[in-house]
C-alpha cells in the first residue's frame, strides 16, 4: 500500500500562510507518534507493513523509518507470523511462502518498539477480512475537452461491480496505468512502456444500495492524454474490500486530500485510526493497519483520439540527420550527442541529438514489453 509512502504525518493544524516572511512557530509539548502504513490481502506475495516516526514540519521533510522493531500478525484461530525486517528500513514484510490473508479470518498487528529509553507495544484492533465480488466491468467513454481552447480528445473510464451477497458494502479501487509510447525515428529503442500508480482515494459506499451496486464509477478522467492514448493504453484496477471502519479512515484521508491537495501532502492526526499504544491507551498513533481481499479486471483501449499533442514533436529540429559532417554543431560542448557516425562513409551519414529521448525512449520508461501487453488479442 503506497497510501502515506512519502508523507510526513504529524501533529499539528494545516495552517495556510500568505506572509513573504516564514513564521516558525514554538511547540514546547510536541511528541513524536508512530506512524503505521500496513496492508495484507488474501493475494499470493509479501505483505508490508512500514513503521516510521512523525516530524514536525519544520523540522524534516519526511518522516524517520523506525528500525529494529519486533513485527507479527495473528488471527482468531491462534496462528501468529513474524515478519521480517527488509533492506529498506522501517519496512517489515511477510513470508509469501507461509503466509497469506485469508477471507473470514480476523487479523491483528502487534508491534513492539526498540527506541530508548521507553519502549512500547502497539496493537491493532482485530479487523476481519471481507470478501470482495468480482469487477463486473470497465468501459471508457470519449469526450471532448478543451485545453487552453482548444478541443482535445480524452476519455472517463467507469467501472460496473456488485455483490449479490451483500457481504461488502464499502469499497475501495486502486489502478495502474501502462501506456505504450514511440520515437519518431527508427532507433533500436523506439518503442518503450511507461507505467504510473493512482495517487487518489477512490472509495465507494454502498451500504445502502441494494445488492451493494456500484454503477458506472468514475475510476479515472484523463483530459489531457498527451501520449497515454498515442498508441496503446492499458488500466489494471483492483478492487478491495472494507468494513465500516476502514472505510471512514479513507473517507478521512480523502477529505483531507481535497483540502490539501495530494495524496502525499500532510496528514492531521485527526485521521481515525485502528492501533493504540498497549502501555498507554492515550499515546496518539497514526496510519492504519488495513485488511483487503482483492479482485481486479484489466481495460486495453487502442482508439483514435484527435488533438493529442505530439510528446516528440521537438524532435524533428532536436535531431539532424545530415550529409556534411562540417555542418554539425559542437558536440564536443555537451549540448549535441553524436548518435550515428558514418562520417568515414562514401555518401557520409552522421546523426545528432540535442535530446537523448529522441531517440532512445528508456530515458521515460523501459523497453521491455509487459508480459499482459498482448492479452487482448
Amino acid at each position: 500500500m503506497k497510501t502515506v509512502r512519502y508523507i510526513t504525518l504529524i501533529f499539528l493544524q494545516i495552517v495556510v500562510c500568505s506572509c513573504v516572511v516564514n513564521y516558525v512557530p514554538v511547540v514546547n509539548d510536541y511528541e513524536e507518534q508512530l506512524v503505521v502504513e500496513g496492508l495484507i490481502t488474501d493475494q499470493p506475495g509479501i505483505n508490508t507493513i512500514k513503521l516510521s516516526w512523525s516530524e514536525q514540519i519544520w523540522d524534516r521533510q519526511f518522516p524517520r523509518t523506525l528500525k529494529g522493531c519486533i513485527v507479527s500478525i495473528s488471527d482468531n484461530l491462534g496462528n501468529t507470523h513474524e515478519l521480517t525486517e527488509s533492506a529498506s528500513w522501517g519496512t517489515y514484510i511477510t513470508d509469501s511462502a507461509t503466509f497469506c490473508g485469508v477471507v473470514g479470518r480476523e487479523y491483528t498487528l502487534h508491534i513492539k518498539t526498540t527506541k530508548e529509553p521507553q519502549n512500547f507495544s502497539y496493537m491493532s484492533r482485530p479487523t476481519k477480512m471481507l470478501p470482495v465480488p468480482e469487477v463486473d466491468s470497465i468501459y471508457y467513454e470519449k469526450e471532448v475537452f478543451r485545453l487552453s481552447n482548444i478541443p482535445v480528445d480524452g476519455c472517463n473510464i467507469f467501472l460496473d461491480t456488485h455483490d449479490p451477497s451483500n457481504n461488502c458494502k464499502f469499497y475501495r479501487w486502486e489502478y495502474l496505468e501502462t501506456w505504450e509510447i514511440g520515437i519518431p525515428f527508427d532507433f533500436p529503442n523506439k518503442r518503450c512502456w511507461l507505467s504510473q500508480k493512482s495517487d487518489v482515494v477512490n472509495i465507494k459506499n454502498a451500504s445502502f444500495l441494494p445488492e451493494a451496486k456500484v454503477s458506472r464509477f468514475p475510476v479515472i478522467s484523463i483530459q489531457d492524454p498527451d501520449d497515454r492514448l498515442n498508441i496503446k493504453y492499458s488500466i489494471l484496477v483492483k478492487q478491495f474490500s472494507l468494513n465500516e471502519e476502514e472505510y471512514n479512515y479513507w473517507a478521512g484521508l480523502k477529505n483531507t486530500m481535497d483540502q490539501t491537495g495530494g495524496l502525499y501532502d500532510i496528514i492531521p492526526a485527526t485521521i481515525p485510526n485502528n492501533i493504540y499504544c498497549v502501555e498507554d491507551p492515550n499515546r496518539d498513533v497514526m496510519g492504519y493497519f488495513c485488511v483487503s481481499a482483492v479482485s481486479s479486471k484489466r481495460l486495453f483501449i487502442e482508439d483514435e483520439f484527435s488533438g493529442i499533442n505530439d510528446t516528440y514533436l521537438d524532435c524533428y529540429s532536436n535531431t539532424i540527420f545530415t550529409s556534411r559532417p562540417d555542418t554539425l554543431p559542437d558536440v564536443n560542448a555537451g549540448i549535441a550527442w553524436i548518435v550515428v557516425d558514418h562520417s568515414k562513409e562514401n555518401p557520409p551519414l552522421v546523426i545528432v541529438t540535442y535530446d537523448m529521448g529522441c531517440i532512445d525512449c528508456r530515458t521515460r520508461g523501459t523497453n521491455i514489453k509487459p508480459d499482459y501487453w498482448d492479452q487482448d488479442k
